[in-house]
């Protein structure tokens, strides 16, 4: 039997900046509480093919599970939290100003 849809964002990495984008109704967003929750399979397939025919600008898109709570979207594994705080290494990025 196959597993049932859950909810999905469509994320991916900006080509010139390499941040971790998330996909919105109208383009990208650097904030997750921006991104277009899908919950229609058959949707969030059309969203993934939409995103990867961008790879003028965008790298690696793919559908992340999420769920919503206090109505912002939450990814729920711990690739995305960890994708989302950018370079580990210190001094660098996003983790510079954390």
């Amino acid at each position: 039997m196959p597993k049932a849809f859950t909810p999905k964002i469509v994320t991916a990495n900006d080509l010139l900046k390499g941040d971790v984008i998330y996909q919105t109704l109208d383009g990208w967003s650097r904030d997750l509480a921006d991104a277009e929750v899908l919950t229609d399979e058959a949707h969030a397939d059309l969203r993934l093919i939409e995103g990867s025919q961008q790879a003028n600008s965008v790298v690696g898109v793919y559908l992340a599970d999420t769920q919503v709570i206090d109505g912002l979207p939450t990814t729920t594994h711990f690739r995305e939290s960890f994708r989302a705080k950018g370079p580990s290494n210190y001094n660098h990025g996003k983790q510079e100003v954390a």
